[in-house]
């Protein structure tokens, strides 16, 4: 490996950090924006958020794309039922921190690959390995385990976890870059998110300009908040391979839940620490076995590669 793609591949990992990071720490920022409801909060976070990708990709000159996406109503269309998906996803979120289930929320980011997977099968008929199934039932157990402790179904969690794999699904069929897709999904969410702001002050209900030039700069901030990781993983998932991003991936819930026990002092009876064990089972599973197909794959393109060569070198010979 060059010292330039060594260079790059440790740009890419920092930015990996970083994007996961933030949103691993992202349950500290939220409580700040009281006494903003979570409705306040998410009309605010979509507002600002637009403001914010707009004058990135102003610096950046990047608008080509916006042409393309315009002729093609199909695209358009996925991209406004994203922008609904993350609106759902991203107010239950606040709505879970600033009313004490960090944990809760945890949960649903860490069973979202076990849903993605489920989706896969149910949605593009994807077929499974036996590891992989072994995991979604272990999943499923763990639901089953946590309704029991609950007395009901951990619907955050799985509000969380539906949301985040349908947005996924649904940007993966758009193909467009994580800051693109974002302007496009806040450019829609935009004049919703505006009208409900000035209902609400016209209502004597907005918090904006009655707590502060502080509180107006940190509800501001919800859109930097939003954006900036966007873009520290954007950065990264151009530089490392998809496999290091699985991993990484997985310390956004590692910080919310150690926050939500250790910070905010959540209560974890022996049922919840039951249902994320098996939780964690099941993310075991997915990851060794997800790393053992991906050393299988490097192995047969080595050996293709070894075929290749002295073929080659016999027809130029």
């Amino acid at each position: 490996m060059t010292g330039k793609s060594r260079g790059e591949r440790r740009i890419g990992l920092l930015n990996g950090f970083a994007a996961y990071g933030m949103w691993g720490l992202v349950p500290l920022f939220w409580p700040l924006l009281k006494p903003a409801g979570a409705v306040e909060i998410l009309a605010h976070r979509m507002a600002w958020s637009l403001v914010f990708v707009a004058v990135a990709l102003v610096v950046v000159r990047r608008w080509a794309w916006a042409g393309e996406l315009i002729r093609q109503p199909r695209r358009l269309a996925l991209v406004a039922v994203a922008a609904g998906v993350i609106t759902v996803n991203w107010g239950v979120y606040i709505w879970s921190v600033n009313t004490g289930h960090v944990v809760e929320a945890s949960l649903g980011y860490f069973i979202n690959p076990l849903v993605t997977i489920a989706m896969g099968v149910l949605l593009l008929k994807e077929r499974l390995r036996p590891v992989q199934w072994a995991a979604v039932a272990i999943g499923f157990a763990a639901v089953v385990v946590l309704t029991v402790g609950y007395g009901q179904p951990p619907w955050i969690s799985l509000v969380l976890a539906f949301s985040f794999a349908t947005y996924g699904l649904v940007k993966k069929k758009v193909n467009l870059g994580g800051v693109e897709s974002l302007a496009v999904e806040t450019a829609i969410q935009f004049l919703p998110a505006v009208a409900y702001l000035v209902w609400l002050t016209a209502q004597g209900e907005s918090t904006f300009t009655s707590e502060g030039p502080g509180h107006v700069a940190l509800l501001a901030a919800a859109g930097v908040v939003t954006a900036l990781p966007l873009v520290c993983f954007g950065a990264a998932a151009i530089r490392v391979p998809l496999s290091t991003l699985g991993l990484l991936q997985y310390l956004t819930p590692v910080f919310q839940f150690l926050l939500g026990v250790l910070y905010f002092h959540e209560a974890m009876p022996a049922e919840r620490w039951a249902g994320f064990a098996l939780v964690w089972l099941a993310l075991s599973l997915l990851t060794a076995d997800a790393w053992r197909s991906a050393r299988r794959s490097r192995v047969a393109e080595l050996n293709v590669e070894r075929v290749e060569k002295p073929a080659s070198a016999a027809v130029d010979a």
